[in-house]
């Protein structure tokens, strides 16, 4: 058939015309991938307080950035982490990778700083 009416069918055809649907991003952190709906950050490899405001930079879900910066300080991850590598070979960030990895690709939780980097030892003061 040929016309505008074929075109029209043709053109609708998103296996063989259109636009690709564009591949989700990768999590370089988890390696999971990251929904457009999915909560997600821009996590600075070198803090921005410490220098890194001008640095790479690495899209990360929420959860997996919350992580980095809920059990260590700025200075901490400026000095020995500001490689995904070296996020990655830390035992408690792959503690935490073990649990995600096995979670759907858009899951969120609160994410709390842990007992050392509060700094009260995980007392809380009563009334």
């Amino acid at each position: 058939m040929v016309g505008r009416r074929s075109r029209r069918w043709r053109d609708a055809d998103p296996e063989t015309h259109g636009p690709k649907p564009a591949a989700l991003p990768v999590c370089p952190l988890c390696e999971r991938p990251i929904p457009a709906h999915a909560r997600q950050s821009l996590h600075h490899l070198t803090p921005k307080l410490k220098g890194g405001a001008h640095g790479a930079t690495v899209r990360l879900h929420q959860i997996c950035h919350s992580a980095i910066h809920a059990r260590y300080s700025e200075a901490e991850i400026a000095r020995r982490l500001a490689e995904v590598q070296a996020l990655r070979a830390d035992p408690e960030i792959a503690r935490f990778l073990d649990w995600v990895r096995g979670k759907p690709d858009d899951f969120h939780a609160p994410t709390r700083k842990t007992r050392a980097r509060r700094g009260d030892g995980g007392l809380r003061r009563k009334g």
